[in-house]
Formats: C-alpha cells, structure tokens, sequence
C-alpha cells in the first residue's frame, strides 16, 4: 500500500496522471444489471438508460437506483410499426432497490396507467394496471418523466425535529408531465419529489410506502424545467441537518430554440418536503449573450453549507463555459454569486445538426449534452459528521472530439481553492459521462464513467463500442492519489441503443456513484444486450445526408433485442484498507 501511494505521489508530482492497471478487488457484486424488470424485447419496453444511485447512510447496506424506464411503453408494432412514441400519460420514472449492498436488486411493481400490453397490431390503448415506475402520478394528474435524482436523509418526527433515530426517509426527484387529460400545473415539464420512510415495503411493491408527488418548480406558460439533482443535509452535526435542496434549469421556452433565459433555480425544504422555497442562484442568460447555467449538482459538508456546481459562463460575451460553484452558510436561505472553480472548457464531439445535439462516437450517435457539467461529492462524516474531512471532488469530461478526457479536481478549503486538473481516464478511452463519489470519512475516492473505445466515425456501417469504468484512489494528507481499475464492464455496441424517434442512439445524459466508508457504487449506461440493426443504421445514415432509405419497423426488420439498453451497476469493497 505504501509503495502504490509512493509510485501516486511521484506521479503527481510529475503532472501526469497514472492509471495503475486493475487489480483484484473484494466487492460486493462488480458487475449487475439494476434494471432487473427490463425485459429484452420489445423496444421500446427493453430501454433504460440515465441512472442514479444513492446510499442510505445511516443503512449502508440499503442502496436505492433510478433510470429513465419504459418498460410500460406500448411496443413500436402497436399501430404504425414505423414509429415508437412516449406513450400518452405513461410515466417512465423506474425505482430499484438493494437490501445486500449492492449485491442484488429488485424492481418492484406498482399500478398505475400502463401501456405495457400494447404489443400490436392494433393502436395501443393504455389503461390502468402494472407499472414499474414511480406511483401515484397517474392519480394526481401527472406524469413521472424521468431525470431520476435520489437522496436519503432522516425522517422528521411529529414536531418536525429530524434525527436517525426516527428512521431514513428517501427523497426521488424526477421531471414531472401534466397527465393528458387533467393538466395540473402551466407549462410543460415540472419537478416533482416522492418520498418514502419504508423502502422495505416500497419494494415489496406497496405503493401506499409512498407519499403523493409533491410538485417544487414554479412554473409559467413556457415553463420547460429540466436536469433536477437532490441532496438532503445527512451529517447530524450540521447545524441544517435534514435541510433537503433541489437543483434544476428553467427553462422558459419549452426548450425549444432560444430557449432562454434559463436561471439555475434551487428549492429548499426544511420539513421533510412537505413544503419548499424557492431561490434563482444565477441570472437569467440570454443566448446571444451567455450561455445558460445548467448541468447542476448539490451537496452539503458537515458544517451546514450548502454548495452548487453548475457548467455555464458566468459574463456576457464569454462564450466559453466554466465549471463554476454558489455557497449557502444559512440551510440555503441566501446564496452566494457564483464563483468559476476551473475553466474554460471545450465540450468534445462534433455537433450534429439533424438531433440538434453534440455527438462523441459518430454521426447519429448519442448525445452529450451535459458531459462536461461537474459532478461533486463532498466527505461530510454522514451519518454523524463527527470524522469529516469535507474534502469536495470533482469529475466531468471535456476536451476535444480525438481526446473527450475524465477529468478530476478536488478542493480542501471549502471551495476556496482547488487542485490541478488531471486527466484519469485509463489509456484508450474516450470519456463520455463521469461521476465521482468521496467515502464519508475522506479516505477512498471512486469515479465511474462511460467511455467510447472506438473513434468517432463518420458513417453508421462501423461498429462503435461502448462500456462502463470504475476507478479508486486512496487519499493521504497530500490529496487523492493515482487512480486504479477496479472494473471494466462488457463492451456494447450504442448503434444498438436508439432515441424514440430513430434517428439516433441515446444514452441520457448521466452516471452516478455512490459511497460508505467500506465500500463504493457506481451505476452506468450499458450497451453489452442491445443488437445493431442495419436498418435503422441505413435509416439514421440517410437522415445525416446518406442515401436514400425507407424508415424501418423495428419489430420486422431489426434483430429482437434492438434497443435493449439497460443500466449495470457494481460496488467495490475498500481495495487498501
């Protein structure tokens, strides 16, 4: 252990960053499919992807996921077999869970409105039945969208006052749509929060374990809120403990076109979600003149600040976006101006004008919107507080379309400074999307990320390859060390994946980790079960400017298992105790 941490240290000092091969590593389950439920066929019943994943601190064994779910979508043969839609009122907003640390997962079933029988011929008509996401969204009038966001934090008792001892209660924030024919609130995408205080039974299936959404975002007309992150305060020294805040963009043109202005907006709660306030932390940009924020992660140290990243440009004129930070030192009462932490930055990939989206793996490939926004963890002792090192790390891809690199940074002084960047990815992959996540005690630091190991191609005839990575470093008193393998997934090929549309690959926009003090999760996007389908690759090829091809339907004239992405995840004990 001290010669690896001897060999980081030289490294650093180098400034280069060393990728010390895998090495055999205790772990709970390296390598399983959290989306348990998701059958292999139909598309686009088979399609999962934008994972989340959060640890019950004071139940470290109790692990809580969420993706973008469709396994209650109608079949692409029901109706026009050509097409696939987001069926009408259904919710994709899927929930799983682990009692064993990670080691297996279940993905409970609940009732609620379900288009998971319309296989086809006939048009689909969905009805009430067998969900596999989210409930009482149908009840309310809305519709569980997706952009799953997951903390733990404690329960409040009778009179408000929070404490482990009153039990855990789970926090899931998604994107939220009026149901067709009962709109709820203006505009056209909201934030909502569930919450249970029992996920033993919520597992179980038992949608009565949860509590009726809970809509936070304040919406117009032209509302579009999009890109939600949750963090409920878990340290129980902190003088906000039980404080949740909600991170979001909105905004205010149904993200279409300009549009902007797009403010960061943050809701807080301090009564378990019961109620929140509202709080704009950065202005309101103009696309001619600023680039929006968005992107944004939350979390809280062990003294109470609340801190938010976001990437976005923080002047009129600058073009070229930063990773920048805002601070509350009162439970997210005011805010801080925001402050650029490491920048400028360049987003890798090539911008591909027929998804309206920047690509890393080729032409109709998956977009990466969002993956040079920062993704944070901070070491706040939870659940007591009492060892924090409140260390922050920092992880986001950037660079350039050859070399899209992982990058990390950490702070030690609350924000105040932060360390030289350095690359990390392992040696022939292109990063797409990262995440890192801290032990509560400030010892072992994990990244996961997605990455492309074939060049980005201009054609959609070659094969592309796909997987997921999972790295540890220890950290000593001179900051986090090298980085090593503890996992890489099975290859896939994203060809396999696809937007509803057709038209392209998709992926989502995150990964997410996790951490204990004895172990480290991490969840990934997952290509290994999905089949190629030359039709639709002559059919998205067409649609760049190829020739001419007819659109396919999927069920005929794609391999069974086309579109059958899913979500992988593992957890890795400690790999130098």
């Amino acid at each position: 252990m001290w010669r690896r941490r001897f060999v980081a240290l030289a490294a650093l000092a180098l400034g280069t960053a060393l990728i010390i091969p895998a090495t055999t590593v205790s772990a709970f389950n390296a390598d399983t499919k959290v989306t348990v439920g998701s059958p292999t066929t139909p598309f686009s019943q088979n399609k999962q992807n934008e994972p989340a994943v959060a640890i019950d601190a004071n139940h470290p064994n109790i692990l809580v996921a969420g993706a973008n779910e469709e396994i209650d979508m109608e079949a692409c043969n029901a109706g026009d077999p050509t097409t696939c839609p987001f069926t009408p009122g259904v919710g994709s907003s899927g929930v799983y869970f682990s009692f064993d640390s990670g080691d297996t997962w279940t993905q409970p079933t609940y009732t609620g409105w379900t288009a998971r029988g319309c296989t086809g011929p006939a048009a689909c008509s969905p009805t009430v039945g067998p969900i596999g996401t989210l409930p009482w969204y149908y009840e309310n009038g809305l519709v569980s969208d997706g952009d799953p966001a997951m903390t733990f934090g404690p329960k409040p008792d009778a009179n408000g006052h929070f404490a482990w001892a009153n039990g855990s209660r789970l926090y899931y924030g998604n994107l939220t749509a009026n149901f067709p024919t009962s709109p709820a609130f203006k505009g056209f995408e909201a934030i909502g929060v569930s919450r249970t205080d029992d996920v033993q039974a919520a597992a179980n299936g038992d949608k009565n374990a949860w509590k009726r959404p809970v809509l936070i975002s304040k919406q117009s007309s032209a509302t579009f809120s999009d890109k939600d992150q949750v963090w409920a305060d878990n340290a129980a020294r902190s003088p906000f403990f039980g404080n949740v805040y909600v991170c979001y963009a909105a905004f205010r043109g149904q993200e279409k076109g300009h549009a902007l202005p797009a403010p960061l907006q943050v809701a807080v709660s301090r009564d378990g979600g019961d109620t929140w306030t509202l709080h704009q932390i950065s202005a309101a940009a103009d696309n001619s003149q600023r680039n929006p924020m968005d992107g944004c992660t939350i979390r809280t140290d062990s003294h109470g600040n609340a801190y938010v990243f976001g990437v976005g440009t923080l002047s009129s004129g600058q073009h070229q976006p930063v990773e920048f930070m805002t601070k509350s030192s009162n439970g997210g009462a005011n805010w801080g101006s925001p402050v650029a932490v490491t920048g400028p930055l360049s987003r890798a990939g090539e911008f591909d004008a027929e998804q309206g989206s920047f690509v890393e793996d080729g032409i109709a490939g998956a977009r990466n919107d969002i993956a040079f926004a920062p993704s944070v963890d901070i070491a706040n002792g939870a659940p007591t507080g009492t060892d924090a090192t409140n260390r922050i790390v920092m992880s986001y891809v950037a660079g350039t379309t050859a070399s899209p690199h992982v990058e990390f940074t950490e702070s030690a002084s609350g924000g105040r400074s932060w360390s030289a960047v350095r690359h990390i990815e392992t040696a022939g992959d292109n990063g797409f999307y990262s995440a890192p996540a801290i032990s509560p005690s400030g010892t072992d630091v994990y990244v996961v990320y997605n990455a492309f190991t074939t060049p980005f191609r201009d054609n959609t005839t070659d094969p592309r390859s796909l997987l997921g990575v999972v790295l540890h470093a220890d950290v000593g008193s001179g900051g986090t060390g090298a980085f090593s393998s503890l996992h890489r997934g099975t290859p896939g090929d994203p060809r396999g994946s696809s937007a509803n549309a057709l038209d392209s690959e998709f992926l989502g926009d995150y990964v997410y980790a996790a951490a204990t003090r004895t172990y480290g999760a991490a969840v990934w996007n997952d290509a290994r079960n999905a089949a190629d389908c030359p039709a639709i690759d002559a059919w998205r090829a067409f649609l760049e400017g190829g020739t001419s091809a007819t659109r396919p339907a999927p069920a005929s004239d794609c391999p069974a298992n086309f579109g059958n992405s899913d979500i992988y995840g593992g957890t890795y004990a400690d790999p130098t105790p």
